[in-house]
């Protein structure tokens, strides 16, 4: 019905990421695959994935989101969306695979300030030379000064043969 089951599709989200890498010219064709959890939804297995990134040359960097324990998760009841305490995993060693496969490299985020780190760690690891266009759009600044001329030059003629004329 065009809905997105619920649940984390960890094989789905990289084969969809690496069928829109491959027909890339870039050199450098990398995924970064950001979870929270383990992969309990999809049609396409991980390590499938996986393999088929690693076929097309397609480097996986691999970031577990989180912490394990449990985290509020909203659940659909008779009485509407509630709260539940759910309990969150974070399949370590399946990302590890998925990344070793790959050429890629495992990390663990357990907040903001490591995640950014991570992904510095990551720029610094991926280097490419790309080429860019820088367009400057000009603004010509002269039209005022000249309608000022103008307007002066037109001012001139009208004072020198209205006010100042020579009278033989």
């Amino acid at each position: 019905s065009g809905m997105i089951e619920d649940g984390t599709a960890i094989g789905d989200g990289l084969a969809t990421a690496v069928s829109r890498l491959q027909e890339s010219d870039a050199i450098s064709k990398v995924v970064i695959l950001l979870t929270d959890g383990v992969n309990n939804a999809g049609s396409v297995d991980p390590m499938s994935a996986a393999e088929i990134a690693k076929l097309y040359g397609v480097r996986v960097y691999t970031i577990g989101v989180g912490s394990e324990g449990y985290a509020p998760y909203p659940v659909q009841t008779p009485f509407g969306t509630q709260m539940q305490q759910m309990k969150v995993q974070i399949d370590e060693d399946l990302l590890k695979k998925i990344a070793s496969e790959t050429g890629g490299r495992y990390f663990r985020a357990t907040g903001n300030a490591r995640l950014r780190e991570i992904f510095n760690d990551i720029d610094k690891l991926e280097k490419s030379k790309i080429d860019i266009q820088e367009f400057r759009k000009k603004y010509e600044m002269f039209l005022p000064f000249a309608l000022l001329a103008l307007g002066l030059f037109i001012f001139e003629i009208l004072l020198r043969y209205l006010v100042f004329r020579k009278i033989p």
